[in-house]
């Protein structure tokens, strides 16, 4: 499988151009971006978000190597809230659909 790697900040300028239109297209309170590295290569991009006074973590899984540039890991939202998490989303419009059927 042969990962296209990135900079990291190139990411971040993707998801940062695009939190006004998500704030507006879903009705949020809130919009900012996340960020966890996890065990080994394993990164982790995405929003912190408020809808309806609860927030949500909703990231995709990135795999990072040695420059520390990151390629997607999988395409793959997981929605993650204060009583569980929901994986498997593949778009962000699955994500807000998912999120709306949950509160």
């Amino acid at each position: 499988m042969n990962m296209e790697y990135v900079p990291r900040e190139t990411i971040l300028n993707d998801l940062k151009s695009e939190m006004e239109n998500i704030m507006d297209d879903y009705g949020l309170e809130d919009i900012g971006i996340y960020e966890e590295e996890g065990e080994g290569k394993d990164y982790y991009i995405g929003y912190t978000i408020r809808k309806d006074g609860k927030i949500y973590m909703i990231n995709i899984p990135f795999v990072k190597n040695d420059k520390n540039e990151l390629a997607i890991a999988e395409q793959s939202w997981t929605i993650q809230q204060e009583n569980g998490e929901h994986k498997g989303c593949r778009t962000l419009g699955e994500v807000f659909q998912t999120i709306n059927q949950l509160h």
